[in-house]
């Protein structure tokens, strides 16, 4: 709409690129960067470099990292109790 704000739900490091020297000046996040974004928090069970910056967003991390979390410990549990 016209004259709202836009406030972004990650901050990524190209983001604080002040002098965008390394990204181009028009950079905005692709498919690409939100796939890594989940994988390293699917894998770290946290963000590693990209912090969530709004409440949806924190819930959502939160949500991913519980479900990451929750399959290692079934796949664990599953492989202790075929050992046994």
């Amino acid at each position: 709409m016209l004259g709202e704000q836009y406030y972004p739900d990650f901050m990524f490091m190209q983001m604080t690129d002040d002098g965008k020297q390394y990204v181009p000046p028009d950079w905005k996040p692709g498919l690409t960067d939100y796939l890594y974004l989940s994988f390293t928090n699917g894998t770290a069970f946290s963000p590693t470099d990209t912090m969530p910056l709004t409440a949806t967003a924190k819930w959502l991390m939160t949500g991913q990292a519980m479900v990451s979390l929750w399959i290692v410990i079934l796949v664990v549990a599953r492989a202790v109790n075929l050992v046994s």
